[in-house]
């Protein structure tokens, strides 16, 4: 018999242990089963017919960790290479072609002990795509000629990743480890470790590429989400038909014992040179990885405490000292086996400069969380915000679903596959206090980033050329840091006043599908839209505060920018307790003022939002906030920044808000008369008061973005050197400038998106290697559409990138020409199903909305009026479309090459500019080439 055992899964709790019930939320209406084929593929079926998109993700239980000494990368190099081919379907690349067809999207990664693959697509198109990806792991083709454009792509990946900071620190974590520990090595792979070493040592790749796959790939070490509409018995006996003959050669999830640090690699301060400015100060302990205590939750305690940003927190400790911009707190790079809490804190100047100082406050802080004890309160709070953020949590991608639950079946019983680690229940403070008592001077390991440093180190990390330094410290220096560190009184948190209690939903009786302009004043207008699908007691506000000074010149955009900044470095300490509890803010630039967001728990969002508005009120500058902010993160070539100090902008604020209009969106858990009333609130604080801060604009006052319009049938080129002179990387963005909002012209261009995307990458990043990022995708500026091709590599000038895309569009040319009509109308569906798609949570609904709301088009019924464009549309009309606009020749084209030079093609760009043909335009100054060209005129009336 195939079927080994049988889950259902209710809401219900009572059971536990590994063959216990699935516990889900409260709220959550899908359909869950467990079931185990006869070949011992574990597999956790999903039933939601509500659903648009279909998704699947298998997790295999091998990583970067089982690569073969010498062959580092491999596991990553295999990832890449199943996507290939399979003996059943050997059309190289027609697994990516069949589900971008077909609305979807495909995807895979590589960690240190697991793969996992994930795919979604259209739900009519689901079982064939299933089959397709099942062939993954039953008879994968790993051509030889494949083998080696894929070592290019892979090296591709990797020169991405050479002047990231965060994949260079890393590595350098790794080196300064055990080197008989896997931890120690280089992951990703590269053209050296892939081609040129093994072939160096007589050693075939594709050989060990087969062999490790048939090593390591078993059925029992796999674990299998599959997300469908149908109901659990039809998508049971279609995995059952499917993934039946991968083979099961009992393999065991390789293990890899022991610690990665030994005393040796303890006890240590590294500097490092950075690619980025700035400096960060990374403090690392080992410590018992939390997996096995995941319901006492002994680092996320730990983390809310050492990470908290309210009064008394070490964060508001090194703000108010001008010391830091930001800290994060966490369990961190962790295994069964092993883990890692880390403290990261993002120094100012005067920070860096007081490096001891800070560390010593740190171990201060631990010193006091170590006397104090754990708390039962602070764990309940925790306990009570998870158990909100659980049971209420909106829906997401079912792909990005399925990868979440593939990857925790690998770890947690059957009972919290879909919980993780994220419901901490169980109070134990034995447990905390000894994760608490490892972080300790005795183990620590100090990452100091700085260009500070350049010049000052002695040695360089192989993979990644990261200069640094090393030197031991001892527990007596750190204990004279904590001695000489300032005086501070570093405190517990204060209870959390914005934990929601109330989950009730209100009842709507508005038949309105589409938000409703509830309130218009002369200070503001309200829409409003209440939640009647989502059924969460969640809210979303959104309010842009129009205010025409804010970019009337370049001295004013950076003030406003800083008046942001310091708004929400006021309000830290106060709102940081309300995002901790789901209620999350934001304060923000926006194109002429400034926009405030709120979304999250309802209960308790309008105390929040009157916070905010009374500090907008009361906004007094602070001359230290304002050095610390002025300093960072600013670029050093800004020049209207240099003369500017905090009376210009004590000044400018009240210029700035003394002429505003609030334009507000409020949907959700929420009644008419409540989101009145919060619009009242602020404009009786804003506007009506006794000396009103805000008056209402004129009407030549209400600025609109308006976009430049590129020339009829016009070429254009701007060249540009990389700002960073090491960098190798070169990228062109080449931009075809379409037309403005028009439903029928917008479903046209959106339909050949569809169609020309896959054939764009299986050309430019499959056969020629061209680069990693190779991308093509829709614009939309403003309300002026058009398409543009993004490729970044490494191998290319921006030059020649530039000609295979030109020549990619002629070739493109023949295959709309010669599309059948089936053809023709099989892409028209997959775009009507993918316009169709539902929003899945509030947040998703609110911002197209709102995004109609900014750009003044206010067409809320736009998927419906696109998608009935597509059905009109016939294949004769989409051609005579691109014979007019994106034809390589076409008469009405508008087109702007972006060419970025690295420094390996930096002797190109001379030769590429003098080859520009005469009738292209070569833009030399930007400002005076936008100065020059006419406008197309603003939607927002």
């Amino acid at each position: 018999m195939m079927l080994v055992g049988t889950e259902n899964a209710t809401a219900k709790t009572a059971a536990s242990g590994e063959c216990g019930e699935i516990l889900k939320p409260r709220t959550d209406k899908r359909d869950y089963r467990r079931i185990v084929l006869k070949n011992s593929l574990e597999v956790l079926l999903i039933s939601d017919p509500e659903t648009d998109k279909c998704a699947a993700s298998m997790n295999v239980s091998v990583g970067s960790f089982s690569d073969p000494q010498g062959l580092e990368g491999l596991a990553h190099f295999l990832e890449h290479m199943l996507f290939y081919a399979s003996q059943k379907y050997p059309e190289e690349d027609s697994y990516s072609k069949n589900i971008t067809e077909h609305g979807g999207s495909t995807n895979a990664y590589t960690s240190s002990e697991d793969t996992n693959y994930h795919f979604d697509i259209n739900t009519d198109s689901f079982d064939e795509a299933l089959d397709r990806f099942a062939q993954f792991f039953i008879q994968p083709l790993m051509s030889t000629d494949a083998t080696m454009r894929e070592i290019k792509a892979v090296d591709s990946e990797h020169q991405k990743n050479l002047l990231s900071d965060s994949w260079r620190m890393g590595q350098l974590q790794k080196q300064l480890s055990r080197e008989d520990h896997p931890y120690h090595r280089f992951n990703t792979g590269n053209m050296d470790t892939l081609h040129v070493r093994p072939q160096a040592n007589g050693v075939d790749t594709r050989s060990e590429l087969i062999k490790f796959y048939d090593e390591h790939y078993s059925a029992n070490i796999m674990h299998l989400v599959v997300y469908g509409k149908e109901n659990l018995d039809k998508t049971q006996g279609l995995v059952e038909e499917l993934f039946q003959g991968i083979r099961n050669t009992n393999q065991g999830i390789p293990r890899f014992p022991g610690q990665p640090c030994t005393l040796d690699h303890l006890q240590v301060l590294v500097k490092a040179v950075p690619i980025m400015q700035g400096h960060e100060l990374s403090v690392s302990w080992p410590v018992t990885p939390s997996i096995y205590h995941y319901e006492e939750a002994p680092c996320r305690y730990l983390g809310d405490l050492i990470g908290h940003e309210g009064e008394g927190s070490l964060f508001h400790a090194l703000k108010i000292l001008g010391w830091a911009t930001g800290l994060y707190a966490g369990e961190a790079d962790w295994s069964m086996e092993y883990s890692f809490f880390n403290v990261s804190i993002d120094l100012t100047d005067a920070g860096h400069e007081h490096m001891q100082d800070i560390l010593g406050l740190l171990f201060k802080h631990i010193k006091v969380l170590q006397q104090s004890g754990v708390s039962q309160w602070i764990f309940d709070e925790l306990s009570a915000i998870c158990e909100a953020e659980f049971h209420y949590q909106g829906k997401i991608d079912p792909i990005s679903y399925a990868v979440d639950i593939s990857s925790n079946m690998t770890i947690y019983p059957t009972k919290h596959w879909l919980v993780g680690s994220s419901l901490p229940s169980k109070f134990n403070p034995a447990i905390v206090q000894k994760v608490l008592d490892e972080l300790s001077p005795n183990n620590v390991r100090i990452f100091w980033e700085s260009n500070k440093f350049e010049g000052q180190t002695d040695k360089v990390e192989p993979w990644y050329n990261t200069a640094y330094s090393l030197e031991k410290i001892t527990k007596f220096t750190i204990q004279e840091w904590v001695q000489s560190a300032p005086d501070v009184n570093l405190l517990l948190p204060t209870p959390n006043v914005f934990i929601p209690t109330d989950f009730s939903l209100k009842d709507f009786k508005d038949k309105d599908i589409f938000p409703v302009l509830l309130r218009k004043t002369s200070y503001s207008r309200l829409w409003y839209k209440p939640d009647k699908k989502f059924f969460k007691p969640k809210a979303y506000v959104k309010m842009d505060f129009n205010c025409p000074l804010a970019v009337s010149s370049p001295d004013a955009a950076v003030l406003s920018d800083i008046f942001v900044w310091l708004l929400v470095d006021y309000l830290n300490e106060y709102a940081y307790y309300a995002q901790t509890a789901g209620l999350d803010y934001g304060l923000s630039l926006s194109d002429n003022g400034f926009e405030l967001s709120l979304a999250g728990f309802n209960h308790k969002l309008r105390i929040l939002l009157e916070a905010v508005i009374q500090k907008i009120a009361n906004f007094e500058v602070k001359p230290d906030r304002f050095s610390v902010i002025k300093i960072w993160p600013w670029t050093e070539e800004l020049d209207a920044l240099s003369h500017l100090e905090a009376e210009d902008l004590a000044k400018f604020v009240p210029m700035l808000l003394s002429r505003t209009f609030v334009e507000c969106y409020i949907a959700g858990n929420v009644e008419k008369e409540e989101a009145k009333s919060m619009v009242k609130h602020i404009e009786d604080v804003l506007f009506t008061n006794r000396k009103p801060i805000c008056r209402p604009l004129f009407p030549s006052q209400f600025l609109t973005n308006r976009v430049t319009e590129l020339g009829t049938g016009k070429k254009y080129f701007y060249h540009q050197e990389g700002s960073n002179s090491s960098d190798e990387n070169s990228a062109l963005v080449h931009y075809i400038q379409v037309h403005q909002d028009e439903f029928s012209m917008n479903s046209k261009l959106q339909l050949f998106e569809l169609i020309a995307k896959q054939a764009m990458f299986h050309q430019l990043r499959t056969i020629e290697q061209l680069g990693y990022i190779t991308s093509l995708s829709l614009s939309n500026e403003s309300g002026v559409y058009g398409v543009q091709f993004i490729i970044q590599s490494s191998d290319k000038g921006p030059g020649h990138i530039d000609s295979r895309v030109e020549s990619l569009l002629k070739d493109l040319e023949s295959k709309f020409y010669n599309m059948s009509d089936e053809e023709f109308k099989s892409n028209v569906t997959t775009l009507i199903d993918m316009k169709l798609e539902k929003d899945k949570n509030l947040d998703e609904e609110s911002w197209f909305y709102w995004a109609e709301i900014q750009a003044g088009t206010l067409k809320f019924n736009r998927i419906d009026a696109e998608v009935a464009a597509l059905r009109e549309l016939k294949k004769d009309e989409l051609i005579d479309f691109l014979d007019k606009y994106i034809r390589l020749d076409a008469p009405n084209k508008k087109s702007l090459s972006i060419c970025v030079y690295g420094n390996q093609h930096l002797k190109e760009m001379a030769n590429d500019k003098d080859k520009i043909p005469s009738t292209s335009i070569e833009i030399e100054d930007i400002v005076c080439f936008r100065k020059s060209q006419p406008l197309y005129g603003s939607l927002k009336l």
